[in-house]
């Protein structure tokens, strides 16, 4: 299975959609996407709703963490909504909820950062 990408810019945040299988064959072409959007818009916050993915490895991880870093150093925080419990136990394994909040819904989500 491959993944499908979908991103959306409301005001000053980047919604991220994933529907598939975030591993090492997709890793790269979600980094370069959502690069390019954060460096062709003036983006504060991201939301990542990873409600549809099904499947994540540690490369996936490693591009979560980097866009992470990029919105942190750039003021903004990511938030974390609608997530499966597959992929949850991964972020609770990984110790990424420590750093990166979670939220319920895409709209809440939005909601605490001031958008919706």
């Amino acid at each position: 299975m491959s993944l499908s990408i979908d991103l959306e810019v409301k005001h000053n945040v980047l919604c991220i959609r994933l529907v598939g299988e975030l591993d090492h064959h997709t890793a790269e072409e979600l980094r370069t996407r959502v690069t390019d959007s954060l460096e062709k818009n003036s983006i504060n916050h991201i939301i990542l709703n990873l409600e549809h993915l099904s499947f994540m490895d540690s490369s996936g991880l490693g591009v979560i963490l980097g866009r992470y870093k990029q919105i942190k150093n750039a003021g903004g925080e990511m938030v974390v909504c609608s997530i499966s419990p597959a992929v949850k136990r991964l972020f609770d394994m990984s110790g990424l909820f420590k750093i990166i909040r979670l939220e319920e819904s895409e709209q809440f989500a939005l909601q605490t950062l001031g958008v919706a």
